[in-house]
């Protein structure tokens, strides 16, 4: 074996240049992620939703997008890929480059899917990474005008005394405004028969017309009939105030501890780098506190509702186990199976 010494010259010289080239190429290596999140974004950033124009979601994910352009000083796009209930905008999003230029805006009746559809290709809580909590969607239980019932009290007192007597309409299966109710029964012991509509827009006009006695619904399409005096708001389903609906009490009133509200919110692949994923939180933070963005949250009937990736990942697993009891507990299954 050599010694140091007997080393010729041009193999030291040799070795010292491999080990600078190692060296140099670590550096570059680990600030490249650095690099690469000062330019982001350089070009238009895609937001996915999973429901039609005009619906809630996409209404507040254009309110987003318009006002985080200017924030990140790039074009933020919403891109509508109806079906399946948004699994379809789901699919699309997480097989996506994860490199932040594909975002969707999720809600929860995602989390509640994969419980009602195990053969879906995608987990909620593995296929993304949480980048920001925006919104939730307060819901009002309304009735016709001449259901026996006014408050949250008398509601309950009076599902609980005639078993499968009433009926409920929802937006379908699955949603929040479904899996809401059935929270309602199992709390209050009542019995409701589930009358899962196609959508929301014939739920309040078949409220109002006495087809259905009962419908969940946003608060701010149940407001807009109760200001008319053509049905009655008979509580919110979660327990922050919205405005414009200040006198329709908490269904928590009657049922201590019920708050029920769908959470909306923003997704990137799984696998998008942490600097990216906090510049995107730190640009929704900075448009949902300004106040003017509450103005037209509430224009849509939302409420703010801000989440850092990390917080907005824990409310994400504990819903979902929430809802994993409820529909275990209560025996619901997708429909058509």
């Amino acid at each position: 074996m050599k010694a140091k010494d007997d080393i010729p010259q041009p193999a030291r010289r040799h070795a010292l240049r491999a080990a600078v080239a190692l060296a140099l190429a670590l550096a570059g290596a680990l600030a490249a992620p650095a690099a690469w999140a000062q330019k982001y974004p350089d070009k238009p950033i895609r937001l996915v939703v999973g429901y039609s124009a005009g619906g809630g979601v996409d209404a507040v994910a254009r309110l987003l997008g318009t006002r985080l352009s200017a924030v990140l000083g790039q074009q933020v796009m919403v891109d509508n890929r109806t079906g399946a209930t948004g699994l379809i905008a789901a699919e699309y999003v997480a097989k996506s480059a994860p490199d932040g230029y594909t975002l969707m805006m999720g809600d929860s009746a995602l989390l509640a899917a994969k419980l009602l559809q195990p053969k879906m290709t995608i987990d909620p809580l593995t296929s993304f990474r949480p980048v920001a909590g925006a919104f939730i969607s307060p819901l009002m239980i309304v009735t016709g005008n001449d259901f026996p019932a006014k408050t949250p009290a008398e509601f309950v007192k009076e599902l609980k005394a005639h078993p499968g007597r009433y009926s409920y309409a929802t937006s379908g299966v699955g949603t929040v405004h479904h899996l809401g109710f059935e929270m309602l029964k199992q709390m209050s012991g009542s019995r409701v028969v589930h009358v899962p509509y196609r959508g929301a827009a014939q739920i309040v006009p078949d409220v109002v017309g006495g087809q259905v006695p009962i419908g969940v619904v946003s608060a701010t399409a149940g407001m807009a009939q109760a200001k008319a005096g053509k049905l009655r708001a008979v509580a919110l389903m979660n327990s922050a105030k919205l405005e414009g609906a200040e006198g329709v009490p908490a269904l928590a009133e009657a049922l201590p501890g019920f708050d029920v509200a769908p959470r909306i919110f923003v997704l990137a692949p799984a696998g998008t780098p942490d600097e990216i994923v906090d510049r995107l939180s730190a640009a929704v933070k900075t448009v949902l506190d300004a106040p003017e963005t509450g103005t037209a949250a509430t224009a849509q009937g939302t409420l703010r509702a801000y989440a850092t990736p990390a917080q907005l990942g824990k409310d994400l697993a504990e819903e979902t186990k929430r809802w994993q009891r409820l529909i275990a507990e209560q025996q619901i299954v997708a429909e058509g199976k």
